[in-house]
Parts: structure tokens; C-alpha cells; sequence
């Protein structure tokens, strides 16, 4: 007499468990888990990290990075859309205490976030759609949108049922100033912060 094989359940990795598989096997590339889908976006190139650069460069000018806010790049925001869901913003601007704000995951509690800022590339449809509303419903102060694609860079404020109450849409030519709540005046020149277009 043979002995059956007897299969064993195999389960499924949670998607927290699945974004850190894919993280590991995509170095590199940015995983997140957005209204419970995960998202990954290959790396950067030189244009989206300059336009990065300028607008660290302008917010670090302003003071606004010391004791009392901390400016980052690519920490982890945790969202209140769905059970696994988090964002990591291209940069973003935090309270100094951020730290305390730890929730899992290497993210931080949107309390914590004082602006978040995304430099669209091949996710655009995130950038422009998806996230405006996730940010709001974080209620994520701030939200800088630079728009490459359309060359235009839109500011978002007054979070409240899951969208921003007022757009602020700034093009070539134009200089504009992110909202002082964010601790500092910050004037920021568009062309400047969007770059070439290749």
C-alpha cells in the first residue's frame, strides 16, 4: 500500500508581505499599497530628481529643516484608505517628532505630515487622481503636484471628505509661494522646479 500525498493549504502573503517580496526582488523601484492594490513605480531619472532637488533646496533655505519639521524623501505615510495602505511621496515635509509617529512598516501616521510633494513620471494617473484623494483623506495639509507631463504644478489645500477643497494651478512664467501653514514662506519659480521637458 502507497502513502497519499496529502496537500498542504498553501497561503496566500498578506499585502503588506507581498509589497516586501516585491521590494526585494525590484531594488529600486517604489512599492506601495494604494486603496488595497499595490503600486510599483520603476526609479526616477535625472529630471524628476532635479525638479526633487530644486524644491528640497528652496524648503531647506525656508529653515524648515530643524528641530521643529524635518524635510524627507521617500518615508513612508500611512493611510487610512484601506487595512495595508501606504504611500511613500517623493518628498515631503514632517513634524520634527515624526519618529513618534511610527505605525508599521517603516511608516509614519499622516499626523506627522505636513506636506507631501509627488514629481509625476510613468504613474501619472497616481500622482493626479488616485493620491489627491488618499492625501485628503490622511488629511494631509499640503499637496504639491509637479505635473511634468502637462507642465504645470498644482497645490492642494483644505482637506475634507477625501478631497482637496482648493487648487491652486501654477504654469510657465510663474512664481508662486506654498502656504505658510507649512512653517515657512517658500517661493518657488516654476519653470525652475519642472525642468526641461526631456
Amino acid at each position: 500500500m502507497s502513502a497519499a500525498v496529502v496537500e498542504q493549504p498553501h497561503e496566500q502573503p498578506t499585502l503588506l508581505e507581498a509589497a516586501d517580496i516585491i521590494s526585494s526582488q525590484l531594488v529600486g523601484h517604489r512599492v506601495e499599497i494604494i486603496g488595497s492594490q499595490i503600486t510599483v513605480t520603476p526609479p526616477a531619472n535625472g529630471p524628476h530628481s532635479e525638479s526633487l532637488t530644486d524644491v528640497m533646496v528652496a524648503l531647506l533655505a525656508a529653515g524648515l529643516h530643524g528641530k521643529t519639521s524635518r524635510v524627507l524623501q521617500a518615508i513612508g505615510l500611512w493611510l487610512p484608505t484601506g487595512p495595508s495602505d501606504y504611500a511613500i511621496p517623493d518628498l515631503v515635509l514632517v513634524d520634527g517628532d515624526y519618529k513618534d509617529h511610527h505605525v508599521e512598516f517603516n511608516c509614519y501616521a499622516p499626523s506627522a505630515f505636513r506636506l507631501v510633494l509627488e514629481v509625476t513620471s510613468s504613474n501619472h494617473s497616481d500622482d493626479v487622481k488616485r493620491k489627491p484623494a488618499v492625501y485628503a483623506s490622511a488629511g494631509v495639509p499640503v499637496y504639491v503636484i509637479v505635473d511634468r507631463r502637462n507642465r504645470k504644478i498644482m497645490v492642494l489645500t483644505e482637506p475634507s471628505d477625501g478631497e482637496y477643497r482648493v487648487h491652486a494651478i501654477h504654469h510657465p512664467g510663474q512664481s508662486f509661494t506654498l502656504p505658510e501653514s507649512i512653517g515657512a514662506s517658500v517661493a518657488l519659480d516654476v519653470d525652475t522646479v519642472l525642468g526641461s521637458e526631456k
